[in-house]
C-alpha cells in the first residue's frame, strides 16, 4: 500500500526535522519526505492537519504477561494497548512463567507477537537459568533466537560472582546486560521509599542506598569487564549522580526512567493508594526533580512506560500486600508531553526520549523516519485532552496512579511497516 501523510508537523529528532513536511510511504518503507516521488500514486491519503507526525515510540520496558500470566493480561490486549499508545517497538523483560531462558520460549513469543501484526517485540533473555541466580543461560543461543539483550528483571541476583561471570560472557560476545540496581538485603520486604510517608503510614521502607550500593557495584563490574550495561528504571538523585560520573568517565552505560517516576513522588501514595505501589518505589520530591532534570540534560537516556498490568484483585489488597505494577503503554506519550511542557523542553527533545534515544540504547536503526527506513509512524493530536478511565484503556490491566486525570496528547494513527494498525477517534 502507498500512503501519503499530508499537512502534518513532522518531528524526527534523529534527522533534525521539525517542520511541516509530507511523508510518502511505499512497500512498507519511507519513500520520501517533503516532495512527492515521481510516479507516486497513493492508495490512501491521511490528512494530518493540526497533528504531529513522528517516529513510532520505542518502549524499553513493557511486560506482556505471556507466557504464564494470562490472567493479568494477554498478548492480544497488550499489543493493542501498545499501538493505541503509538508504541511500535517494545522490549519485554524475561520474568514470565517460565522465564525466557530457552530459545524455544523466545521463538514462540516472537512468533505469537508477529502473528498479531501489531508492534515489534524485542525480548530480553534471562541472565541465569530460571532466574535463579546460579547458572548462566546460553546467551549466544538466546541471542540467535531473538533476544536483544540479557536481564534479571526484578529478581535479585545476589551472587556478585555470578554477575561478574555473566558480564564477562556478555562482553566477549558484545551483548548488553540490563540491570535494575537494588540491594536485595537492604530492600527486603520494603514497599515504599524510606521517608516521611512510609514512617507516617507504617510501611516497610526501601532507602535510596539500596539503589546506589547496587549501582556502584554494577558500575565497578562494568569497569572491570568492559561490558555494556543498561540501568533500568533509575529512581534516586544519588543514582543520577553515579550515572553522570560513569558517563563522564566513558563507561559504556545507558539508563532509563519509568514515566511514573518523572511525575510522582512518595506523597502521591496518599492514604495507602495501591495504584502507587511500584517497583522501584516512588521516592522523594527531590529525587523526582533530579530525574526530571537528568532527562532534560540527557544524563538519563530514555523514558519507558514500565508497563506492568495487574489484575484488579491483586490491587484491592492492603498497600503492602498489593501486587506492584501499573499499566503504562497508553500513557507513555501524553505523560512524556506533560513532562516536556512542565520542564520547558522542546517537543523534539521529548519525542527523542521515547523514540530515537531508546532505539540507540537497543542499537537498532529505527526510531527515525529517514528515506528507506521501515515506516513505523505515530500520528498524534498534541492538543486533544482525554480522561484516563478504565474504559478508555485497551490494556487488560486498568490500574494506574493517573486514573481520573485529564492528559493532553492523543494518538490518532499508528503505522507499523507502512500498515495502519491503529486508528483513534478525533
Amino acid at each position: 500500500m502507498k500512503i501519503h501523510i499530508k499537512n502534518g508537523r513532522l518531528i524526527d529528532p534523529k534527522n533534525n526535522i521539525d517542520a511541516q513536511q509530507d511523508v510518502f510511504i511505499a512497500a512498507g518503507k519511507v519513500a520520501a519526505i517533503g516532495a512527492m516521488p515521481e510516479g507516486f500514486n497513493a492508495n490512501r491519503v491521511i490528512d494530518a492537519t493540526g497533528l504531529v507526525v513522528c517516529p513510532g515510540l520505542v518502549d524499553l520496558s513493557a511486560r506482556l504477561r505471556e507466557p504464564g500470566y494470562e490472567y493479568k493480561a494477554t498478548l492480544e490486549s497488550e499489543m493493542l494497548a501498545a499501538v493505541a499508545g503509538g508504541v511500535t517497538s517494545l522490549v519485554c523483560p524475561p520474568d514470565t512463567d517460565p522465564p525466557l531462558d530457552e530459545p524455544g520460549l523466545v521463538e514462540m513469543l516472537k512468533h505469537r507477537a508477529k502473528s498479531l501484526n501489531k508492534a515489534r517485540v524485542y525480548p530480553l533473555g534471562a541472565l541465569t537459568q530460571k532466574l535463579a541466580g546460579e547458572r548462566l543461560t546460553e546467551m549466544a543461543e538466546l541471542h540467535d533466537a531473538g533476544c536483544i539483550a540479557f536481564s534479571h528483571a526484578d529478581v535479585p541476583l545476589t551472587d556478585t560472582n555470578v554477575l561478574l561471570h555473566a558480564m564477562q560472557y556478555a562482553a566477549t560476545f558484545g551483548f548488553t546486560v540490563w540491570l535494575r540496581p537494588q540491594d536485595a538485603f537492604i530492600a527486603r520486604d520494603g514497599v515504599a521509599h524510606d521517608g516521611e510517608v512510609a514512617t507516617r503510614l507504617g510501611l516497610p521502607a526501601i532507602p535510596s542506598c539500596a539503589e546506589t550500593i547496587a549501582l556502584a557495584g554494577i558500575l565497578t563490574l562494568a569497569r572491570e569487564t568492559g561490558a555494556r550495561v543498561h540501568i533500568c528504571r533509575l529512581s534516586s538523585r544519588e543514582g543520577v549522580a553515579l550515572i553522570r560520573a560513569a558517563k563522564a568517565e566513558g563507561l559504556p552505560v545507558t539508563c532509563d526512567v519509568a514515566i511514573h517516576h518523572a511525575h510522582l513522588s512518595e506523597m502521591d501514595i496518599g492514604f495507602f493508594d495501591a495504584n502507587c505501589h511500584l517497583i522501584p518505589p516512588l521516592r522523594s520530591q527531590r529525587d523526582r526533580d533530579a530525574l526530571r532534570e537528568a532527562l532534560a540534560d540527557g544524563t538519563v537516556d530514555a523514558l519507558c512506560s514500565d508497563h506492568a498490568p495487574v489484575d484488579d484483585d491483586a490491587k484491592l489488597l492492603p498497600f503492602a500486600e498489593a501486587e506492584p505494577g501499573a499499566t503504562g503503554l497508553e500513557l507513555l506519550l501524553p505523560l512524556t508531553l506533560k513532562w516536556a511542557k512542565e520542564m520547558g523542553v522542546s517537543l523534539s527533545v521529548a519525542i527523542a526520549r521515547v523514540s530515537a534515544e531508546p532505539a540507540r540504547v537497543l542499537a537498532l536503526n529505527n526510531g527515525h523516519l529517514g528515506a528507506g527506513q521501515p515506516a513505523d509512524v505515530c500520528i498524534f493530536d498534541p492538543e486533544q485532552y482525554w480522561k484516563v478511565e478504565p474504559g478508555s484503556l485497551k490494556s487488560q490491566g486498568r490500574n494506574t496512579p493517573f486514573l481520573g486525570m485529564e492528559l493532553q496528547g492523543k494518538v490518532r494513527y499508528t503505522l507499523v511497516e507502512g500498515h495502519v494498525v491503529y486508528e483513534g477517534l478525533a
